[in-house]
């Protein structure tokens, strides 16, 4: 039996990617035109860091908990947004003029993934940091920055559209502990088909009916009190039937 979930593969996701790049440039960036004596350096070298690391993370955990996975992700989305504010701020501070989203400037430097899109997964890192090489490699530091406050917004789109696709993932598959215990179930029910007795009426694979109404029993989770992430059949028809079983 292979895995119940799979898990990783975060090196092919495009938020990992252009984090990457933007976790090496701001290190660039903070060892150029920062002062080393400063709190912000670290402060921005780490929330590059913790963009990038939490999505790796976040995608390793989605093995056995769909909610890691999710924190994490949303970790690496807020992380991101706080190095965002600091170009901000070093752009303000210094009184220089953001690139608005409709600048040729800005225009540019999201083409680039564009133009490159069908080529993009079979570039190693470098190649994919050289592609921006004439804005993050500048040696205007308002270049630099307004650069990368427009890779930060693209990934931060992308990041939005994978929790999105998380939640959306968890709501209609259900978590890790609702996977296995179905899977377990199944597992149950195929060993038993294979001892049954095919003359035998009363021999059979399926859930037993409801105790109560007689209906159709489903796999439900507990997610409250003592027992909170445990598995039980429920009645399908609740609340207007609360008949149960233990599995």
């Amino acid at each position: 039996m292979g895995r119940i979930r799979n898990s990783g593969g975060y090196r092919d996701l495009r938020s990992f990617q252009t984090s990457t790049i933007i976790y090496d440039a701001t290190y660039w960036f903070c060892d150029r035109f920062v002062d080393s004596r400063s709190r912000t350096v670290d402060q921005m070298v780490q929330a590059a860091r913790s963009g990038r690391q939490n999505i790796a993370e976040g995608s390793r955990a989605g093995a056995v908990s769909s909610q890691t996975e999710l924190r994490l992700v949303n970790v690496a989305r807020a992380s991101l947004e706080e190095l965002l504010l600091d170009y901000e701020d070093y752009l303000r501070q210094r009184r220089r003029m953001q690139w608005a989203k409709d600048t040729p400037e800005a225009i540019q430097v999201r083409q680039v993934a564009r133009q490159n899109q069908s080529g993009w997964a079979n570039l190693s890192d470098f190649q994919r940091a050289d592609l921006y090489k004439p804005w993050l490699e500048s040696e205007d530091p308002f270049i630099r920055a307004n650069a990368l406050i427009c890779l930060i917004h693209q990934t931060n789109y992308l990041l939005d559209q994978q929790i999105l696709a998380l939640e959306k993932q968890f709501v209609e598959g259900g978590g890790y502990t609702e996977q296995l215990a179905s899977e377990r179930i199944k597992h149950r029910a195929g060993n038993r088909s294979d001892q049954s007795d095919p003359t035998n009426p009363t021999d059979s694979s399926e859930f037993p009916p409801c105790p109560q109404c007689g209906g159709l029993l489903v796999l439900r989770t507990i997610w409250t009190g003592p027992k909170n992430g445990q598995q039980f059949l429920g009645c399908s028809s609740y609340p207007n039937c609360k008949g149960a079983r233990e599995l």
